[in-house]
């Protein structure tokens, strides 16, 4: 039971209210005294009869104004206030003593370390944060707040350590220990992130209404938040530039430039001069020339087809992305940039790693974070939807209302494997409009090669014998599969064959975590 007593400031009220609590023979297990001079009460509790006559009897001790129950003692409540605060709050968060001992953490924490609140509190600091010596600091003349990268987790954070200081009167205070609050590279991109945005969702041009595209979306916006390379894999016209441009707007370089390098397009000499650029006098020019790298100084560089790239090329675009350095064509003066590079492709660069037509080290730095853009065939809850958003851009440029699709038009659209995917999808859709005479939309306005009604299993002409062709085939199911089902117990279950079984498949066809993104 506790009390909360107003009363006026006089000198012995206290003991005139403590004295009636050793008349009732009640143990006192706290007091305290605000800045108010209110006097709680912590006491067990005790039988109604018993409480009825000692609240008037307090009631009727001079200068006592009001007498009533509380649900906690100040310090309590402070606590309480304390525990909920951290546990909103969603970086790790510690305290410690001036010996680094910790005294209390987050659920942040715990959850990080996977293990019990117990067992993190009486640990030393420097056992579970390292990088940073706190018993030096603590131990210093003057401890300083302090901003400092350290290891948590095997995990680069930002650490705010802060000093906690007790007053001891006359302006003096006494180092009662510290706090930290870590931030990852991750919570520090979202932050930036929100700071930077103009309030506008960077994909809401990405039509995402299959559960595979939504999936894509999720990720591409988290990702979209770091710093690190972007890697996209997708087949042609899937839209792996559409998400590279709204993976750039909605990261923290929005305000910058994007650019693109289209290595599929154009020759490997070409390819080196638009990207590093040349000095002057360099292939008979008067005027150096500035590249895309130093174009896009300060935001994304697009590499388009990244797979294309020969590797001479690759080995140079290694370096800027090591130490973020290179030289133009023709220069022995090394240029600084700070550009983040996304690169997107439709080839297998694991398997190119494997046939040495892609340099493995290359590979592993620009696959940092890697996402997949599934194909049309694979998103038919997204057709209609793509098909309909055409129809209505294609409408304002020709000057007329959007035609309707009819019930035969969507069975076709929705069943076609499109191996163009949506850029397929949106040239059929503008040549069957400049065509169209009528207010519907119908399967026969709709041009496209015969797919015999079946899944476009092989977007390539058969070139091997059967044999190859399976082989092929089950590579590619294998290598898809993968990434969903990591362990060879896992795979075996989805595709009904013996753990032996998929184990000598994997083996064979290369298939592994050093070769497939998981």
């Amino acid at each position: 039971m506790r009390l909360e007593i107003s009363c006026k400031d006089r000198l012995g009220i206290t003991q005139d209210v403590l004295d009636i609590l050793v008349e009732y023979e009640i143990d006192l297990r706290g007091i305290e005294i605000d800045k108010s001079g209110k006097i709680f009460l912590h006491f067990p509790n005790i039988e109604f009869a018993e409480f009825q006559h000692l609240m008037p009897k307090i009631r009727r001790i001079e200068g006592i104004e009001d007498v009533k129950t509380t649900p906690f003692m100040p310090v309590e409540r402070e606590q309480n206030q304390l525990r909920a605060l951290l546990r909103t709050l969603p970086d790790p968060v510690f305290s410690i003593d001036t010996r680094g001992q910790i005294l209390l953490v987050n659920e942040a924490v715990v959850s990080s370390l996977e293990s019990s609140y117990q067992d993190v509190v009486g640990q030393e600091i420097g056992e579970l944060v390292k990088g940073f010596n706190f018993l030096r600091w603590l131990e210093s003349k003057e401890v300083l707040a302090q901003t400092q990268k350290v290891k948590f987790i095997e995990q680069d954070f930002l650490a705010d350590i802060l000093p906690v200081v007790v007053p001891e009167g006359e302006g003096a205070s006494i180092l009662a220990g510290a706090v930290l609050l870590l931030k990852s590279e991750y919570r520090l991109g979202q932050q930036l992130t929100v700071f930077h945005q103009a309030g506008r969702d960077s994909f809401t041009e990405v039509l995402a209404n299959s559960s595979q595209m939504k999936k894509m979306v999720r990720e591409a916006k988290k990702m979209a938040e770091l710093d690190a390379p972007i890697l996209l894999y997708g087949e042609t016209g899937v839209g792996k530039e559409l998400i590279a441009r709204a993976c750039h707007e909605a990261s923290r370089r929005a305000g910058q430039a994007l650019l693109v390098l289209n290595c599929a397009s154009i020759p490997d000499e070409m390819a080196e001069l638009e990207l590093f650029g040349c000095a002057s006098g360099t292939y008979g020019r008067d005027q150096a020339k500035t590249g895309l790298l130093e174009q896009a100084e300060g935001g994304t560089l697009l590499l388009d087809e990244v797979g294309d790239m020969s590797l001479s090329l690759q080995a140079k675009l290694l370096r800027v992305l090591q130490d973020g350095s290179f030289r133009r064509v023709g220069d022995a003066v090394e240029v600084k940039v700070n550009v983040r590079i996304i690169a997107t492709t439709q080839k297998d660069l694991g398997q190119m790693v494997m046939d040495g037509r892609f340099r493995e080290d290359l590979y592993y730095r620009l696959n940092v974070l890697s996402l997949v853009v599934p194909p049309l065939r694979e998103r038919k809850s997204d057709i209609i939807g793509l098909a309909e958003q055409f129809l209505q851009e294609q409408s304002l440029k020709l000057g007329r209302r959007p035609p309707k699709l009819n019930k035969s038009c969507v069975e076709f659209l929705q069943s076609y494997p499109w191996p163009g995917n949506v850029r397929q999808l949106e040239n059929a859709l503008y040549r069957a409009m400049t065509l169209l005479e009528q207010d519907e939309l119908g399967k026969e306005d709709i041009q496209l090669p015969s797919s015999n009604g079946s899944p476009a299993y092989f977007p390539e002409e058969i070139e091997g014998t059967l044999d190859q062709e399976v082989k092929r085939f089950e590579k590619d199911l294998l290598r898809r599969l993968y990434p969903s089902y990591p362990s060879t117990r896992q795979l075996a279950r989805k595709l009904g064959l013996s753990h032996t079984a998929i184990a000598n498949k994997l083996r064979e066809y290369g298939i592994n975590k050093k070769t497939v993104k998981v």
